[in-house]
């Protein structure tokens, strides 16, 4: 009887916070509440909360509360596209103005709402506890977008930080220079305004060298813009002469890096002349003939600028056997939630790749089933002798699949919960119906560089270094080892320090050259990523689309050849811009479904292929 009530009072406060939820947010129906283990966040108009336990306890509640609080508020006082077209490109920077963000839109929404304010300090009070804000010593140890975030919270209110953070950001705040100071105190002045608030915390940023190359970007863009409005006329000096020839190299088909141009005068005078001719400008002596820019291939182009950092590992060799062991029960206590739904999907694939391997015949035979589609014939001309077919096994082809998942710092969290479940599900599956799989996985050694940025630094930073960080592909499955043997591999993506940036061209690369070895008749790659691929410390000393190019280019030959079937899915990300087969979902839950549907319209496309083929030799029997 206890556990009906606690029930009932369980489904009572779902509803309470959800409808809390939306009236706070003016929204009404269009915002989608769903209560789900794991964190709480927001995808478009969908809002995932904590599910809360039966018990309730007070903390908890205050906890959830905030936690809604906090999603409304963001639906009431946020615009998406204003935040998008200020928001920087390099990750460590996105996520700190996105911290900024959060803060303005719960300090202007609390303003006026005691209750509210009282469920966003208890759950700001809880974070702070369980990530051990107290236990910190030194500033590294708190991450950069947490920091500013109550530092501009601080200064947005007036009020002092939650206690277990005192300690900490005291250092944050000394260490502070002058500029980012009246950056914040621009952000406070400019709280009701997020356009206004943008501004300030793009300066903030600026201020901590953390979006120079972004600023410069916008400025290079705003110039290329305004040459790009004036229809005629030559530059005066090299600088605008370099964007001029940006223009044409890009109209010419030069590749990117062509944008870096040269630093002297003289090779700014013929960037000019190479601009002018691009645009079909008279030049005072004449019409200048249009020179022809040599094609340079984008694979000499992108390097890296020392490979003797990088390393390829087995999961178990980057953890202990005791640590695997709890990861992966961690990940055990995750799969009971999600165990419904995917084996689900997991079932109707394994049935039916396994009715592929059967459905096959052999006709034209002396004795065995009698073949009815050719009585006709017979009625038609009784000379002919019954023909006969047996089941027989299909010639299904040897299948490999390698599922590359990326492991950078922003699927932290339940997207990379979610991808490990739906590897380890997948690849039970998959095994049962004699398709190999491999699990590979790629992030970075360190933040910012590692040991080859040291190196470069060295070396007195040469210009065009190339890639300036650590790779680390990581292992998690060979394609002929047994899932068995390979379960405990896949807690490793759980582990805490694991994801950090992503360089996903070289990632590509690796599979798909171990596909390339593998002995099977047909080999399938699918990617999961959430992001473009992104390393700060490459990206500030090459340019801006230094690492998307290479993928690109990377994604392009592997279509072309032929050879391997690649397939991607994009997290809160749109893939179907690099790959010409590519899905993009909103949300992680839906992350399992979508690779059990790709891998099925595969298989099906086999399957169909193979039916087409048979009805083609079957033809001339049938005339």
């Amino acid at each position: 009887m206890s556990g009906s009530k606690d029930q009932t009072r369980q489904e009572d406060f779902k509803k309470a916070t959800a409808g809390a939820l939306r009236a706070m947010a003016h929204a009404g129906a269009e915002v989608t509440v769903a209560f789900q283990p794991g964190a709480s966040g927001l995808a478009g108009k969908r809002a995932r909360l904590p599910l809360p336990t039966r018990a309730l306890p007070a903390a908890e509640m205050a906890r959830l509360r905030g936690a809604a609080d906090s999603i409304a508020l963001r639906l009431r006082h946020h615009d998406e596209a204003l935040h998008a077209s200020r928001t920087p490109q390099r990750r460590e920077a996105k996520e700190v103005f996105d911290a900024l963000e959060q803060a303005r839109v719960e300090v202007v929404g609390a303003e006026h709402m005691s209750g509210v304010a009282a469920n966003l300090t208890a759950r700001l009070n809880e974070q702070c506890e369980a990530e051990g804000y107290d236990r910190m010593t030194r500033k590294d140890q708190l991450p950069l977008p947490a920091a500013l975030s109550l530092l501009a919270r601080e200064r947005l209110t007036g009020e002092p930080p939650p206690a277990a953070a005192r300690r900490v950001l005291d250092l944050w705040r000394d260490s502070l220079v002058e500029g980012a100071a009246e950056a914040m105190n621009d952000m406070a002045a400019a709280r009701d305004s997020q356009e206004g608030y943008a501004r300030a915390a793009r300066r903030l940023l600026v201020a901590l060298d953390l979006a120079e190359a972004e600023a410069e970007a916008e400025s290079q863009a705003d110039d290329e813009g305004e040459e790009g409005a004036e229809s005629s006329g030559s530059q005066d000096n090299s600088g605008e002469g370099e964007s001029k020839s940006q223009e044409s190299d890009t109209m010419l088909g030069a590749q990117p890096e062509a944008q870096q141009g040269e630093a002297s005068e003289e090779a700014g005078d013929e960037q000019d002349d190479e601009g002018a001719a691009a645009e079909g400008d008279d030049k005072p002596g004449g019409p200048q003939a249009r020179r022809e820019v040599p094609q340079v291939d984008d694979s000499s182009r992108y390097h890296a600028f020392t490979t003797a950092h990088d390393e390829v590992v087995e999961a178990e060799d980057l953890c202990d056997a005791d640590e695997l062991a709890r990861l992966r029960q961690q990940l055990d206590q995750q799969l009971s939630h999600l165990q419904g739904v995917v084996s689900k999907l997991a079932n109707r694939l394994q049935r039916r790749l396994l009715a592929q391997q059967q459905r096959a015949w052999e006709f034209d035979l002396e004795e065995g089933m009698l073949d009815v589609a050719r009585l006709a014939r017979i009625v038609a001309n009784p000379t002919h002798s019954l023909t006969y077919k047996r089941e027989r096994e299909a010639d299904f082809r040897d299948t490999v699949v390698t599922l590359l998942i990326d492991n950078s710092g922003s699927m932290r969290g339940r997207p990379i919960t979610v991808a490990a479940m739906c590897c380890d599900i997948l690849a039970r599956t998959l095994e049962r119906c004699s398709v190999k799989v491999e699990i590979l996985g790629f992030t970075t050694r360190a933040w910012k560089g590692g040991q080859s940025r040291d190196a470069w630094v060295k070396a007195n930073k040469p210009r065009n270094p190339g890639r300036l960080n650590d790779l680390r592909h990581v292992l998690y499955k060979s394609a002929d080892t047994p899932w068995r043997r390979a379960r405990k591999n896949l807690g490793l993506m759980l582990r805490e320090g694991l994801l950090k940036e992503n360089i996903d061209g070289e990632a590509l690369e690796w599979a798909y050259k171990r596909l390339l070895g593998r002995q099977e008749r047909r080999r399938i790659l699918m990617v999961i990523s959430d992001g473009a691929p992104v390393d700060d410390s490459t990206l500030s000393v090459n340019p801006g689309n230094y690492l998307e190019r290479h993928l690109r280019k990377v994604i392009g030959d592997i279509e072309g050849r032929d050879i391997v079937e690649l397939i991607a899915i994009g997290i809160g990300h749109d893939v179907t811009r690099y790959y010409r087969r590519a899905v993009t979902i909103v949300d992680a839950e839906e992350l399992g479904g979508t690779m059990m549907k790709k891998l099925a319209e595969l298989f099906d496309e086999d399957a169909a292929a193979a039916w087409q083929r048979a009805a083609a030799e079957r033809a001339p029997l049938l005339a």
